[in-house]
């Protein structure tokens, strides 16, 4: 197993002195003579002739065993979903090729289902990265290659031609690459104050169409917060307010003892807020917690939802998500965060232009890392079932934009912005490399049906999902 070299901290970096912008513009195009950016777009079958099977099986080690018939049921949807399920076998993927060197908090998992509308603190709607489970210093060049073969996959399963796909794979990196040069200008403060409220993004709407689109997606999106929640997902039991379970998504399995232990748990989550967060949670009583099944990727591990109710009645529901180390650190470094949990809010934190209130972390008396946040608050995923080409290119300009301010947020813009250059060199060695990949996902899925279909791997098909 290959690692790369361990790069100076992303934690501690500091670009002050003779290290100017324009200084590490210039080392950043230094670097095309190591690494030409005609180079990004390798990927070739035979890199793909690794046991894609065996690399998810060990994907599912710490998973719980009854969960992961669904995950595998969910994989087989399309390439796309095995895409999305698979982030532990591309970052394998990725690991054999050259890479640039310049590293960023990565997010890991940067496909464009994990961009979307959500709540800041001040209950703001936002449009921003909103997944973090993977997240960790990694080659900055790692994402954007996840994010442009995302596009490529979705463009095929709403049935676009081959040109359009070429095109929003582009578009994407385009606007990565565009976005990123105008933050090297910036100062600090600007880039870690930008950020996309969800109001510019339906003023910015090319057409009346599109903006009406964009108008409903966001009301929705408004209601998606506790208060409207809550009365779908519980009902009165014994004069007390519990989770209404529905089999296999929501279900209870705690008995007393585990109930107790989750309890005390949650005490430690406390200790991980900030002091006046915690006056705010200690408003709220535990009522209920049931296990739930959340994503692809994630299905198998453990997730709860956690029910808190105010003296008066008012909800509040946490999703407590356990994490295991991200997908890339077998191919970087180990994390230098003492929990998971405390790394998925790092990148978080580091990464988002506005976080959950109530998002924090706790290790488990079992020994595993959670992080915590509210279930659902305003978060909605932009709808790509029968998107037209225009509007997947539209949102392919938006998540590059988006993943451009992450990276300058968490990483040096300036050296990837000189590497990358004012040209489309890059943009079109991506897009190639995008194509070619999503045919190898292609393949891969072809070979999980197959070792479904042997007996080799067992799944679970939903009804009604």
């Amino acid at each position: 197993m290959r690692r790369l070299r361990k790069p100076e901290s992303v934690l501690s970096q500091s670009w002050a002195g003779s290290n100017t912008a324009s200084h590490r513009l210039a080392a950043g195009k230094a670097l095309r003579t190591r690494l030409p950016r005609s180079a990004q777009a390798e990927w070739s079958p035979l890199l793909g002739s690794r046991d894609p099977i065996a690399l998810l099986e060990a994907s599912n080690a710490g998973r719980l065993p009854e969960l992961i018939p669904i995950r595998i049921g969910r994989m087989l949807q399309s390439p796309f979903a095995f895409m999305r399920g698979s982030a532990a076998l591309m970052a394998h993927d990725l690991s054999l090729l050259p890479y640039s060197g310049i590293q960023v908090w990565a997010c890991g998992d940067c496909h464009l289902l994990n961009f979307g509308l959500f709540a800041t603190a001040e209950r703001n709607l936002i449009f921003d990265l909103n997944d973090f489970d993977e997240a960790h210093p990694a080659p900055w060049e790692w994402d954007v290659k996840r994010l442009a073969t995302s596009f490529v996959l979705a463009g095929r399963d709403n049935n676009h031609s081959k040109a359009d796909c070429r095109k929003a794979a582009r578009r994407s990196v385009r606007s990565y690459r565009q976005h990123l040069r105008e933050y090297v200008n910036a100062s600090p403060l600007e880039v870690w104050y930008a950020r996309f409220d969800a109001d510019d993004l339906i003023e910015a709407a090319p057409n009346s169409a599109i903006r009406k689109s964009r108008q409903t997606i966001a009301s929705k999106a408004r209601r998606r917060i506790a208060d409207y929640l809550f009365p779908k997902i519980t009902q009165l039991s014994d004069g007390h307010y519990r989770l209404t379970d529905q089999p296999p998504v929501l279900t209870h399995v705690c008995h007393g003892e585990l109930e107790q232990r989750i309890r005390e748990d949650l005490e430690d989550y406390r200790e991980s807020l900030s002091d006046e967060r915690r006056v705010l949670f200690g408003r709220y009583t535990l009522e209920d917690v049931a296990l739930k099944v959340v994503g692809i990727g994630s299905v198998g591990t453990r997730c709860l939802v956690a029910l808190y109710l105010s003296d008066d009645g008012h909800p509040l529901i946490l999703q407590i998500k356990q994490v295991c180390p991200s997908v890339l650190e077998p191919y970087t470094q180990p994390s230098a965060l003492p929990n998971h949990g405390q790394r998925v809010v790092m990148g978080q934190r580091l990464m988002q232009s506005g976080s959950d209130l109530f998002l924090g972390w706790f290790r488990s008396r079992m020994g595993d890392d959670y992080f915590v946040r509210q279930l659902r608050d305003m978060k909605m995923s932009y709808p790509i079932e029968d998107i037209s080409p225009l509007r997947l290119q539209h949102y392919a300009d938006y998540c590059g934009w988006s993943l451009a301010r992450a990276h300058a947020r968490g990483g040096d813009a300036a050296t990837i912005s000189g590497y990358l250059g004012r040209g489309d060199e890059a943009d079109r060695a991506i897009e190639a490399f995008a194509m070619a990949y999503a045919d190898q996902m292609e393949r891969d899925h072809a070979s999980l049906k197959a070792a479904v279909a042997a007996g080799r791997i067992e799944a679970l098909i939903e009804e009604d999902r």
